[in-house]
């Protein structure tokens, strides 16, 4: 055999058949040695060719089989052959055994039979799975191909350990998140129930103050303050020596000077700081009223008091209509006069209305 044919030979293939060569001439040179001593006695100088050439076709059928090149059809008969041989070769130690060995065994006769039997399986077993003799080249191909697939299983394979992986750690998560928020939602179930019984217990004593103190209506008018408009409330309103009602007067000590009406410096009565329409408004607890404005009520109520004060003596209905026509505040006729009347009303009632008022007013108080 050339260098070229070994080296192609030196491959997984040929070193398997090589040792499946080397074990069955080892059988067949035992079976030809327990072979002969068996059938000399017996048959003399024929039992050598005899045993040879069983164990010799023996040989020859299994290396036949290599040569069908794993093709059933070719190597079918050699098969047959070759299992027919096989239990011929192992039968021969095995009768021995069985009918002549009466004064002991013989472990060579023993193994013999066995390791017959056992180098044929071999051969039926690996044979089919080494396949035909390849070139280096198409080995190499091969090769390749197979480590392809493998790859591809490989990463199979890792694609599948990280998914796992992957889904398990998820899992994980969603049980530690589902857990945060069960314990989240029940704090804040908790806080609302701690929040409603202490709401419920404040409200059923709240319901019992109210109940047992009741709030004049004035308190719920007092207009709380707004960003942006809110102003110091207004001091103590002065006098004129009349007032009505909800409106707080007092009187202020004037300023240097002489005012008139005086004796010799020493005023006969503390002077009156003037009464603006916003420090109406401001006791009242309404917004400033403006012109060309739509008035409410009590905006209106405080308009018609301003203008009826804000002079010495007090105007008539007349006059203080006039004057809120010319000052361009917006109200109905009817309107007016119903809140002049009960300007005038509240004034009967303290009992701080002048005959002045009533010789210019009777007609207009009734309307």
């Amino acid at each position: 055999m050339s260098k070229r044919s070994r080296l192609r030979d030196a491959t997984p293939r040929g070193m398997v058949l090589a040792v499946l060569a080397a074990v069955t001439l080892g059988v067949a040179i035992l079976s030809v040695a327990v072979s002969y001593d068996i059938l000399e006695p017996k048959f003399g100088a024929w039992a050598v060719p005899t045993v040879v050439a069983l164990d010799a076709l023996w040989v020859v059928f299994q290396a036949t089989e290599i040569l069908a090149h794993n093709n059933r059809a070719r190597a079918a008969r050699v098969q047959r052959a070759g299992l027919a041989l096989t239990a011929i070769n192992a039968a021969i130690p095995t009768v021995d055994l069985v009918l002549n060995r009466t004064d002991g065994f013989d472990l060579a006769v023993v193994i013999t039979p066995i390791a017959i039997v056992a180098t044929k399986c071999a051969w039926w077993l690996t044979l089919p799975s080494l396949g035909r003799r390849t070139s280096a080249d198409t080995r190499r191909t091969l090769d390749d191909q197979r480590q392809d697939v493998a790859d591809q299983l490989e990463r199979m394979e890792a694609d599948a350990a990280h998914r796992i992986e992957l889904l398990a750690v998820a899992t994980d998560l969603e049980r530690r998140v589902a857990e945060a928020e069960t314990a989240y939602r029940r704090s804040v179930l908790e806080i609302q129930q701690t929040m409603t019984e202490e709401l419920h217990r404040q409200a059923e004593a709240t319901a019992a103050t109210v109940e047992a103190k009741p709030l004049s209506a004035s308190v719920a008018a007092i207009a709380l303050p707004e960003l942006g408009q809110w102003t110091p409330t207004a001091p103590a309103l002065p006098g004129t020596g009349r007032h009505t009602p909800g409106t707080q007067v007092s009187a202020l000590p004037g300023g240097p000077g002489t005012p008139a009406g005086t004796d010799g410096g020493t005023p006969s009565r503390p002077v009156a700081r003037a009464v603006t329409l916003a420090d109406l408004a401001a006791v009242a607890g309404v917004p400033v009223p403006q012109p060309d404005t739509p008035l409410t009520d009590r905006q209106m109520d405080v308009v018609l008091r301003h203008l009826r004060y804000s002079d010495d003596p007090p105007r008539s209905y007349r006059k203080a209509r006039d004057d809120f026509r010319r000052a361009g505040y917006v109200g109905s006729e009817e309107r007016v006069r119903h809140a002049w009347g009960a300007l005038l009303a509240a004034e009967e009632e303290s009992g701080q209305s002048e005959d002045s008022d009533s010789e210019d007013e009777p007609a207009d108080a009734g309307a």
